[in-house]
C-alpha cells in the first residue's frame, strides 16, 4: 500500500516538472499592433538593421511638385 502510495506521489511530482520544463521551454512569438515581440529564441535569430532614412521620405515629389508651381508661375 505505501508502495503505490510513494510511486503515485513521484508520479505527479515528475509530471509537474515536466509542465514547469515544457511551459519554461516553448517559444511564443507573437505580433501585437504590428509589432512581432520576441520568443525565447531571439539570441539565435538574424539581427536586422535599418539604416536611418530621410526625416521627409516624399522629397522627390515634393521637389517636384515646387518644380511645377515655379514653371506654372512662370507661364502667367
Amino acid at each position: 500500500m505505501k508502495f503505490s502510495e510513494k510511486y503515485k506521489f513521484a508520479t505527479i511530482a515528475l509530471g509537474g516538472l515536466f509542465l514547469c520544463l515544457t511551459a519554461v521551454n516553448t517559444g511564443c512569438q507573437v505580433s501585437v499592433g504590428g509589432q512581432t515581440l520576441p520568443s525565447s529564441y531571439y539570441h539565435h535569430d538574424d539581427i536586422q538593421y535599418f539604416p536611418k532614412g530621410p526625416e521627409f521620405k516624399l522629397q522627390k515629389q515634393a521637389a517636384a511638385l515646387k518644380a511645377a508651381r515655379a514653371e506654372q508661375e512662370s507661364r502667367r
